[in-house]
C-alpha cells in the first residue's frame, strides 16, 4: 500500500541522542539473496517531491549574501516512521524480515536519520535501492546509543530491510526521524564524485608527496543535509583520542548524526577515478566551538579501525606566521583534493554577515583552490602542523586570487587545550600505529592459592586470589567472577585501594567442588565500575584433581641400602594401575617414601617388587612399609622380608557413604572392647548398623530393633573400625577403635 506522507524542509534538525559507528558488517540484504523470492511488496511512503530548482536558487541566494555554511546538497525532511509501517514476513528457515520502501520523486539520492535503532547483537539492517545496490548490514549500537545515520544511497525508492534470525531474542525498536533527500552532485551515483572545479588536484598527484601522512587526518564530513571537511589532530598523550577539527559554519544539525568519510581519495592522478567510500564513522559529541576563531571540535564516537590507517595530524598554537602553506579537502563534497600556496600568510580579520572572524589570509593558490565543502579543512605549515580550520573565501578556476582564509588555530587552541593537553605551543603528529594508549584502568589476576593439586574428600573449594593494579587511576572497586570447567559462575565484589602497582590477596568464598579433573577460571572485571582496558590479564586458570567421595592413604614406605631395586603400583579393580613409584637411590637405607593417594570407594591393589628377590629387609637394611589412613587404620603392611614381591589387596567402602550428620548419634564407650551402644538415630529408628575392618570389608551387619538405641558385643580383633548407621534420613558413619 502508499502512504502519502508531507516531509517537512528545515535547515537544521537537532538531535539528542547518542550514534553508533557507521561501521558496515556485510552481509546481504533478504532480497537480494535466496530469501527474496518469500518477500511480499514492501509498503511503500511516498514523501514530499523534491523540488530541485528551488533548493538550487536558494543556495545561489545564500551564497551571494555570503551566508556561511556547509556545502549543501540535499534538503532536510522531518518524519515519523516506525516498525508499525512497515511489513513483516516470516521465511521458510524461521528467520523474520520487516521492509519498508522510502521513495521521494525528484531525489538522486537519500540518507536516514535513526534516532531509535534498537535491534538484538544478531539481527541486521540493510538499505537497497531499486539498482539492487545496498548499505550495511549495520549491527546493533556500542555503547548504549541508539542512533544511526546512514549516508547516502542513490535512487528515489529506497528500501529498508531488518533481517532477524530464528531463535533471536531481545527488544526491536526502529525509528526514523530524518530523511535527507539529495537534489544535486549524485546523477546515479552515491557521492558528488567529479563535481568540484577542474583545477583541483587530486591528493595521489606528485603535489601530495610530501604530505601523504597528513592527508590521511583529512575527512568528508557528512552534516546530513551538506558537506565540509575536517581533520583528525593529535593530543598530548599521543593516545589516538579520535579529536576531529572542523569550521563552526559547518554545526549544522546534532553532531551525533554527522557521518565522517576516510580515504575517499582517486587512486590515480589524471584522470579521476572514483574509489570506494567504505571507510566511514557515524557520530560524534561535540566538545567546543567558537565563532570569532570559526573552529568546531569534536570527539568521534569511535575510534577509526586499524584498517583505515589514518593520521592524527600535529599543531601548531605558536601564532607564528606560516611560510608557506598546504591544505587537503573536499571542493563540493568531492573526492579529495590538495591546495598549495607557497607564499606566507598574514594575520587579519574577515567579515562574513554580522560576524567577525580572526584568521590567517592566503593571497594566492600556487596549485588547485578551495570550494563550499572545504570549509574546515585543515592548514599545515612549512613543518607539516595545523595552524588553522578553513573559514572563507572561494576561489575558482578562473580567479585563484580570491583570498582565502583559515580560522587561527593559535587563538583557539586556549579553549581546545583542556581535551588536547597543554604540553608545549607545538606538537608533532602521530600515525595511528603509534598511538600510546594511557591505562587508566587495569585490574589484573597474578596468581590462585589455596587450592592443591589434588583436593581429597572435600565438597568445595575456596579459591584466594592475588589482584594487582597496573592501572594509572587508583583502584577502589572490581567484581570477580569465577567458575569451574565453564559451570555456573559466581560474583564477588570487591572494595578497597589500590596505587598503581600494588597487589592484595582477595579471599573467595566456598563454591562447590566438582569431582573429577577441574579448571578454575577467575576473572576480574568492571575496574572501577568501568571497562578493563587491558582484557589480556584479567584472568587465570587453575588446574587440579577433586576426588569425593575419597578418602587419603598413605603410603608410608622405609627402604634399605639398594634403593634401585624397588618399585611398586597400585591398581584399582579393574586392573588400572593409578599410581607408580621407584626405582630409587642406593645408598639410602633408612630412607623414607611418603605417597598419599586420594582413593574412592573401590578394591585396590598394592604391590611392591624386588629386583634383587631379597625384600628390603633385613641383610641390606631394615626397610618395610605400611599404607594406612589419616585415622591410622592399617590397610596393609610388610615388615620388608618378602623377597621378589609382596602384595597388599584392601577395598574402601565407608568413603562412598552420605553421611548426615546428627547432634544425637554416638557410639560410646569408644574406644571399647567390641561391646558398645549406639545412641540416637538419622531421621527415625534404627534401621541396621555395618560395622567395617579396615580393608572397607563388612564384618558384621546387625538389623535394627525398632528402636533409636541398640546395645551391641561383636568378637572383634583390636584395630580400627567404621560403623554405618542406616536410618530413614540416609546413614552415618563413625570411626571406632577396639582395643583389648
Amino acid at each position: 500500500m502508499d502512504m502519502i506522507r508531507t516531509g517537512t524542509s528545515i535547515t537544521a534538525i537537532l538531535l539528542a541522542f547518542g550514534s553508533v559507528a557507521q561501521i558496515q558488517l556485510g552481509g546481504m540484504a533478504p532480497s537480494r539473496g535466496a530469501a527474496g523470492a518469500h518477500l511480499t511488496a514492501a509498503p511503500v511512503i511516498t514523501l514530499q517531491p523534491l523540488n530541485a530548482a528551488a533548493l538550487i536558487a536558494e543556495d545561489e541566494e545564500r551564497s551571494a549574501q555570503g551566508v556561511p555554511g556547509p556545502y549543501r546538497f540535499a534538503d532536510t525532511y522531518a518524519v515519523d516512521i516506525g516498525l508499525e509501517d512497515g511489513s513483516w514476513t516470516q521465511l521458510p528457515s524461521g528467520d523474520q524480515v520487516w521492509r519498508l520502501s522510502i521513495e521521494c520523486r525528484e531525489a538522486r539520492s537519500m540518507g536516514f536519520v535513526f534516532d531509535r535503532f534498537v535491534i538484538p547483537t544478531e539481527a541486521r539492517i540493510y538499505l537497497v535501492n531499486d539498482a539492487g545496490e545496498q548499505r550495511g548490514g549495520y549491527g546493533p549500537p556500542s555503547g548504549g546509543r541508539t542512533l544511526l545515520a546512514v549516508d547516502q544511497l542513490a535512487g528515489e525508492r529506497i528500501t529498508i530491510e531488518y533481517h532477524q534470525p530464528v531463535g533471536t531474542a531481545g527488544p526491536v525498536d526502529l525509528h526514523i526521524a530524518t530523511v535527507y533527500p539529495a537534489y544535486r552532485g549524485m546523477d546515479g551515483d552515491e557521492r558528488e564524485f567529479g563535481d568540484s572545479m577542474p583545477c583541483n588536484i587530486n591528493v595521489i598527484c606528485p603535489q601530495g608527496d610530501d604530505w601523504r601522512d597528513q592527508i590521511r587526518s583529512v575527512a568528508r564530513v557528512n552534516v546530513g543535509a551538506g558537506h565540509c571537511s575536517g581533520a583528525l589532530l593529535n593530543n598530548c598523550l599521543n593516545d589516538g583520542t579520535p579529536y576531529f577539527l572542523t569550521a563552526n559554519h559547518c554545526l549544522v544539525g546534532d553532531v551525533g548524526a554527522w557521518i565522517f568519510n576516510f580515504n575517499w581519495e582517486s587512486p590515480s592522478c589524471d584522470p579521476t577515478e572514483d574509489a570506494s567510500m567504505a571507510m566511514s564513522l557515524s557520530g560524534a559529541d561535540l566538545l567546543i566551538t567558537q565563532v570569532s576563531t570559526d573552529f568546531t571540535l569534536v570527539r568521534l564516537n569511535d575510534v577509526p579501525p586499524e584498517s583505515y590507517n589514518v593520521f592524527y595530524s600535529g599543531w601548531d598554537a605558536s601564532g607564528i606566521p606560516a611560510q608557506a602553506v598546504v591544505s587537503a579537502h573536499h571542493p563540493a563534497g568531492d573526492i579529495k583534493k590538495i591546495s598549495r600556496s607557497f607564499d606566507a600568510v598574514e594575520a587579519g580579520e574577515q567579515i562574513v554577515g554580522t560576524e567577525l572572524r580572526q584568521v590567517w589570509k592566503i593571497e594566492y593558490w600556487d596549485d588547485g583552490i578551495v570550494e563550499q565543502g572545504s570549509s574546515g579543512s585543515p592548514l599545515w605549515n612549512e613543518n607539516k602542523l595545523v595552524v588553522g580550520q578553513l573559514s572563507g573565501g572561494l576561489g575558482t578556476c578562473d580567479d585563484d586570487t580570491a583570498v582565502a582564509a583559515y580560522g587561527r588555530f593559535d587563538l583557539a587552541y586556549p579553549l581546545m587545550a583542556p581535551w588536547l593537553g597543554e604540553c608545549a605551543t607545538s606538537l608533532q603528529g602521530i600515525d595511528d600505529d603509534d598511538v600510546v594508549i594511557p591505562i587508566f584502568e587495569d585490574a589484573a589476576v597474578t596468581s590462585i592459592s589455596n587450592i592443591p593439586e589434588l583436593l581429597c574428600d572435600v565438597d568445595s573449594v575456596a579459591p584466594v586470589i592475588t589482584l594487582k593494579n597496573n592501572g594509572i587511576n587508583l583502584l577502589e572497586s572490581a567484581v570477580i567472577q569465577y567458575s569451574i570447567n565453564g559451570g555456573t559462575t559466581y560474583e564477588q565484589l570487591w572494595t578497597g585501594e589500590l596505587f598503581t602497582g600494588q597487589t592484595t590477596t582477595v579471599p573467595l568464598a566456598p563454591i562447590p567442588a566438582v569431582s573429577g579433573s577441574n579448571a578454575l577460571l577467575i576473572t576480574v572485571t568492571a575496574p572501577n565500575g568501568l571497562l578493563d582496558q587491558v582484557l589480556e590479564n584479567d584472568s587465570w586458570t587453575l588446574d587440579y584433581t577433586t576426588s569425593f567421595p575419597a578418602g587419603t592413604i598413605n603410603l608410608i614406605l622405609t627402604l634399605d641400602d639398594f634403593g634401585s631395586d624397588v618399585t611398586w603400583q597400585l591398581e584399582s579393580s579393574d586392573g588400572t594401575v593409578l599410581h607408580t613409584g621407584g626405582p630409587y637411590d642406593d645408598g639410602t637405607d633408612g630412607q623414607v617414601d611418603s605417597v598419599a593417594f586420594c582413593l574412592t570407594n573401590d578394591c585396590y591393589v598394592f604391590t611392591i617388587n624386588d629386583f634383587f628377590g631379597d625384600g628390603i629387609c633385613c641383610a641390606e637394611g631394615d626397610g618395610n612399609y605400611v599404607l594406612r589412613d589419616t585415622y591410622g587404620t592399617i590397610y596393609g603392611e610388610s615388615d620388608g622380608q618378602y623377597g621378589d614381591q609382596d602384595v597388599s589387596p584392601f577395598c574402601l567402602e565407608a568413603v562412598s557413604i552420605k553421611e548426615v550428620e546428627h547432634p544425637e548419634f554416638r557410639i560410646h564407650p569408644n574406644p571399647n572392647d567390641g561391646g558398645f551402644q549406639v545412641t540416637g538415630s538419622i531421621g527415625g529408628t534404627i534401621r541396621s548398623i555395618r560395622v567395617l575392618d579396615a580393608l572397607g570389608r563388612t564384618v558384621q551387619v546387625i538389623p535394627g530393633n525398632g528402636n533409636t538405641t541398640a546395645s551391641v558385643r561383636l568378637d572383634l580383633r583390636p584395630g580400627a573400625y567404621t560403623v554405618v548407621i542406616d536410618g530413614p534420613q540416609g546413614t552415618a558413619t563413625q570411626r571406632m577403635i577396639v582395643a583389648r
